[in-house]
């Protein structure tokens, strides 16, 4: 069978995770969708147009099946640093972009298929319009925390999703993992700015990962509630059960070895844009540039005590940025009040 043979060379060359799907329109969410642009509460990175995000022959004329991958990212970190004034990663942002990592994988998964079978296709890593989770729970690749992260039974919540869109007609995976959540709320109790509204239901605007990115005026309260997160938030899967006593990521590429697992606020004021292009041009984090997670490494001074870093935030302002002008203008001002 073709599917046994796609899920025989993955296992091959490294994809931890694959799950199958057919290419028909989201209708378990599309109107969840439709409310939740009438509730203004679509993001930047969303692709603007509904159609396309819930329905895959919008995407590819003709596709027959989707082929859905997981790689975990999962690894303890062996490589701290010791730091001075320092700001926290996501891990989905500790070692080499997940972009480049799952694309090469898929991409030799489509040259080794393509030995076998003849066939059109078109894949994706977070860059396509549709929505990966729901491909990946549709294709029974785990089940929908109440966090809004797809729970995989083996390596958890830490996984990146690709998948491919093909002609191939492929046996698929017609059903749906229930959850196994139970009564568990540590998510929505540990969530920073209680984005996590209920069970499956967040405000995108507020969750902290989307704030970390977005260029859009953050106000005091919310920032406030940032810590010291210079790029995305584990909150919600730190604390979850679901990711205990798992098994760990293969995959050495998405070590921390540059940065320790943290950003050197201090080395980042002080850095070029070629200095830090150099340093973190290749994590998945640097795609925002230095601008946005310099202005995350403010909030973060002020967190932690701006009366104690006054200096920095001083050289952060005689920038002159207006994205981060705002922000230090506010810290200062507070200061002298």
């Amino acid at each position: 069978m073709q599917r046994d043979k796609v899920v025989e060379i993955a296992n091959d060359i490294g994809i931890e995770i694959i799950g199958f799907t057919h290419p028909g329109p989201f209708e378990r969410i599309e109107e969840q969708l439709k409310q939740r642009a009438l509730a203004e509460r679509s993001t930047e990175f969303e692709e603007k147009d509904l159609d396309l995000r819930v329905d895959p022959r919008k995407t590819m004329e003709g596709c027959n099946s989707i082929i859905v991958i997981g790689i975990s990212y999962n690894l303890e970190n062996k490589y701290k640093t010791k730091v001075d004034i320092k700001g926290s990663l996501s891990k989905s942002s500790w070692g080499r972009d997940y972009h480049f990592v799952l694309k090469d994988k898929m991409e030799s998964l489509v040259t080794e298929m393509k030995k076998s079978f003849d066939f059109n296709h078109k894949l994706f890593v977070d860059t396509g319009p549709l929505i990966d989770r729901e491909l990946a729970y549709r294709a029974g690749i785990g089940y929908y925390g109440k966090n809004c992260s797809i729970i995989n039974s083996d390596y958890g919540s830490f996984i990146f999703i690709g998948y491919i869109l093909t002609d191939l007609e492929l046996e698929i995976d017609d059903y749906q993992i229930k959850s196994q959540c139970g009564d568990c709320t540590l998510c929505l109790d540990a969530c920073p700015t209680d984005a996590l509204e209920s069970p499956g239901i967040l405000n995108p605007k507020i969750c902290i990962s989307y704030l970390t990115q977005t260029k859009e005026l953050i106000s005091e309260e919310l920032s406030s509630r940032m810590g010291i997160k210079i790029y995305g938030c584990d909150t919600c899967q730190s604390v979850c059960p679901k990711n205990r006593d798992i098994q760990l990521s293969s995959h050495q590429e998405f070590n921390p070895v540059k940065t320790g697992g943290v950003i050197d606020i201090e080395e980042l004021v002080l850095m070029s844009k070629k200095q830090f292009k150099e340093k973190y041009g290749d994590m998945a984090g640097s795609w925002r540039g230095k601008t946005v997670l310099l202005r995350n490494a403010v909030i973060a001074l002020e967190n932690i005590g701006a009366q104690n870093h006054i200096d920095l935030i001083e050289t952060i302002d005689k920038k002159n940025v207006k994205l981060l002008k705002p922000y230090c203008s506010r810290i200062l001002k507070n200061m002298v009040e």
